[in-house]
């Protein structure tokens, strides 16, 4: 057994790795001097010497010499910090010193154990180092405790258990503690009233802590804890951001026509079916959104139903696509009932508990064998509280409401593979439709402005007919933006506009640029082609494994030299503008590369790519962010491939 100064040495080691794992912040405002606060802590108490005299009326037979225990600490606390270096802080609290003592055996044979619950109230005032920018700190000082309690009990077999006080405790023990704590900012950079959360461990040595006058016993003790505190600053003067080193005049500007307008594209369609069915909260019925068949329409029902072509509309897909999906459970009860062998386990999760969860589960499951009459030992119900994989994520605070809402769910798995899709990872096959759109992008203009979000606030289009009518157009931020043609034509039979870009740049600096750009009526164009998706999981970017053999093996085989392919990456609305853009930006490029690097190893080169990322553009978007599946769904990339465009 290790000597308790190499644990205590180990165990204070290995606290302060914890603190050391913290990261710098960096305030825009002015720090408080003075901060507010209570902590609460372990006390790992550690008892070495002797004690036999336990009070005037009880001398045990057997001495205890070594003893150890977990006891509380808590504490109101006051710091100074006059600046980032030096400062000073106070501690007074309740101090825990309680420990069991090892077992000892009296003269009668006869196992016998002592339990003590000392208890002080200290006073611990100390220096405080710390270190910029960094929220480590060191603090030492002295200690001087007053005890409030000295109660023992001792046990001896053979005979009755005796309570009391320890006689000749010291009323006050003067000694000495060493630690160190790591800040944890809790309130926004730019707030005034500052929180922080601060963890840390003290070591308070054996030396001045003997708690009696008699005997040899001595403690020694290591806290473990946290505090939060609470200070008040002042606005730090802000700093003027730095002027982008691009040179203005490296800033350009293109405008891009409509390819044609509009364009119509018929597409034969392999849509993912989401393995997950969501619920209504406080509710275990599968939700009326759903499509429900009775038994007698159950009869008749085929998937290849689903196949007819779906309505045009202005954003990617149509509710055609999602129409679709809500039949997943009559995709699914046709497909067992075609393949007997088949099997599912239907795997519930609800924040409510496992019990709830699993009544989801069963009302799948009912409604498979009462309507599909599938029989009920191939189908596994569970239930758990948490989805696999989860939308919320730990330590989320933003948007809880519509991230639980995708984790009251029933995930469908399955090992069968006459029910999994080709990509693997345990997706369900996709169903094939035929589908009408218009793609928006073909029937924008395109304006770009290179270097935008390095060097521009943002950057507004003025557009003049021949005839001086003026159309305003934004502003922008991003480096691209379109406009339909059709909003700039209006009822003009067409001809060319006048377009001037105003942009105020990072620096305060004003530029314009300008362009023209020839605008007809065209006749529609029917284009047709393949549309492939692929579906995210929550906050993902890199494509998985079997998507990489999907892209290669399945989707680029079937682009021809000449070929078109336009890739769209989207996300749904959770989470930071900004953020979501680049997301479905990494999500169209990676998806790219994929492809790319199959076409160059079967070598064909004459491809053209069509790669923009949307984020959560509405006008973009493919389906509305209302319900759980449709942001499941916004969470993709669509492949787009036109053999001659």
């Amino acid at each position: 057994m290790l000597p308790i100064n190499k644990i205590m040495r180990k165990f204070f080691t290995c606290a302060l790795m914890v603190i050391f794992a913290g990261t710098a912040v960096k305030a825009q405002t002015s720090q408080p001097i003075w901060w507010y606060g209570v902590s609460g802590a372990a006390n790992f108490n550690f008892y070495t010497g002797t004690t036999q005299q336990l009070n005037s009326s009880l001398i045990v037979p057997t001495a205890f010499h070594k003893g150890n225990g977990v006891a509380p600490y808590g504490s109101i606390l006051l710091e100074y910090r006059p600046g980032p270096t030096w400062g000073g802080m106070l501690n007074v609290g309740y101090d825990g010193l309680g420990a069991k003592y090892d077992g000892v055996i009296a003269p009668c044979d006869c196992p016998a154990t002592l339990k003590t619950n000392l208890a002080y109230v200290s006073i611990e005032p100390s220096l405080r180092l710390g270190f910029k920018p960094s929220g480590l700190y060191f603090f030492a000082g002295p200690s001087l405790a007053i005890n409030v309690s000295k109660t023992f009990m001792y046990t001896q077999l053979k005979q009755p258990n005796t309570n009391g006080d320890l006689s000749s405790v010291n009323s006050t023990i003067f000694s000495g503690q060493v630690g160190a704590g790591f800040d944890i900012p809790l309130s926004a950079a730019n707030s005034v009233s500052k929180v922080s959360l601060s963890p840390f461990v003290s070591y308070h040595p054996y030396f001045g802590q003997d708690p009696r006058s008699i005997e040899s016993l001595s403690v020694s003790t290591v806290r473990v804890g946290i505090a939060l505190k609470f200070g008040k600053g002042h606005r730090a003067p802000v700093a003027e951001k730095p002027v982008a080193t691009i040179p203005v005049a490296d800033v350009t500007f293109t405008v891009r026509g409509p390819i044609n307008a509009p364009v119509t594209h018929q597409v034969s369609e392999t849509l993912p079916i989401l393995n997950a069915i969501f619920f209504d909260d406080g509710s275990t019925q599968i939700p009326g959104r759903y499509v429900l068949l009775t038994k007698e329409q159950a009869t008749g029902f085929k998937e290849d139903q689903l196949q007819n072509a779906q309505a045009a509309t202005v954003s990617v897909r149509s509710a055609g696509q999602l129409n679709v999906y809500h039949n997943v459970l009559n995709i699914l009860g046709d497909r067992m009932r075609a393949n007997p062998g088949a099997t599912i386990t239907l795997e519930g999760s609800s924040a409510s508990g496992p019990q709830d969860a699993k009544a989801f589960a069963e009302s799948i499951k009912q409604y498979l064998v009462t309507v599909f009459g599938i029989d009920g030992v191939r189908i596994t119900t569970r239930g758990s509280f948490r989805a696999h994989p989860s939308s919320e994520q730990p330590g989320g605070t933003k948007e809880l409401a519509l991230l639980r809402a995708e984790d009251r769910r029933v995930d469908i798995e399955t090992a069968s593979p006459e029910l999994l899709s080709e990509i693997g990872g345990g997706m369900i096959r996709p169903v094939q439709i035929t589908t009408i759109q218009a793609d928006p992008l073909d029937n924008d203009v395109v304006f770009k402005v290179d270097s935008a979000k390095q060097l521009v606030k943002s950057w507004s289009l003025d557009v003049t007919d021949a005839n001086g009518a003026v159309q305003h157009f934004g502003p922008f931020t991003s480096d691209e933006q379109g406009v339909p043609g059709a909003a700039i034509l209006g009822n003009s039979p067409g001809g060319d506009y006048k377009i001037v870009m105003l942009a105020e740049m990072n620096n305060g600096a004003t530029v314009k640029k300008e362009s023209t750009v020839h605008l007809a009526p065209q006749a529609p164009v029917v284009t047709k082609g393949s549309r492939y998706s692929i579906v995210f999981d929550f906050d993902k970017a890199t494509s998985i494994a079997e998507y990489d053999k999907f892209l290669t093996t399945v989707v680029s085989p079937l682009i021809v030299d000449g070929a078109t392919v336009t890739i769209h990456g989207h996300t749904d609305i959770i989470g930071g503008v900004e953020y979501n853009q680049k997301l479905s930006d990494d999500r169209a490029q990676q998806t790219q590369k994929i492809i790319q690097r199959a076409i160059a190893n079967s070598g064909r080169d004459n491809v053209k790519f069509e790669t923009a990322g949307f984020g959560e553009d509405p006008a973009h978007s493919p389906f509305e962010n209302n319900l759980p599946e449709e942001r499941f769904y916004n969470r993709t990339v669509i492949i787009d491939i036109v053999p001659i465009k």
